[in-house]
């Protein structure tokens, strides 16, 4: 596992890691220390890293084959004065996603939320396939300065 900048002074991580379940805690634990280091409002975090989990989750559990080699995806965080961004990258299964058709399913549903719930919590947030490569692009705008 790569694990780089995550949560020094700059105010930003990147991570390369295996697009598999435990990487989930590697990721919310590299969030923490971001925002604490960066005294990150703890509701806008919450909002942030609840739409990023969801992201994340998807495409540890959908974009990849099970028996793919070498899967991982890259993510950088980044805090700045306007906003939280993120850009998740991975080199799965495109995504067939159309964000403007997403919606929560009914309640008997066992699964369908995360993007739904994604939506409802960022600010912005884009998917496209290129290069070969999904990549998301998560935002929420700060009003803390």
């Amino acid at each position: 596992m790569s694990e780089g900048d995550a949560g020094g002074a700059s105010g930003a991580i990147r991570l390369t890691i295996p697009a598999e379940p435990a990487s989930l805690d590697v990721v919310q634990d590299a969030l923490a220390r971001l925002w604490e280091q960066q005294g990150v409002d703890p509701v806008l975090a919450m909002r942030f890293e609840t739409g990023l989990v969801e992201i994340t989750a998807n495409v540890i559990e959908h974009s990849f084959d099970a028996d793919q080699p070498g899967r991982e995806f890259t993510l950088v965080v980044d805090v700045g004065a306007d906003a939280l961004r993120a850009e998740l990258r991975d080199n799965g299964v495109p995504a067939a996603v159309d964000l403007s058709e997403v919606t929560l399913p009914g309640d008997d549903a066992e699964s369908g939320r995360g993007l739904a719930m994604a939506l409802a919590t960022l600010d912005e947030l884009t998917h496209e396939h290129r290069e070969g490569l999904n990549v998301w692009r998560l935002a929420c705008r700060r009003t803390d300065g």
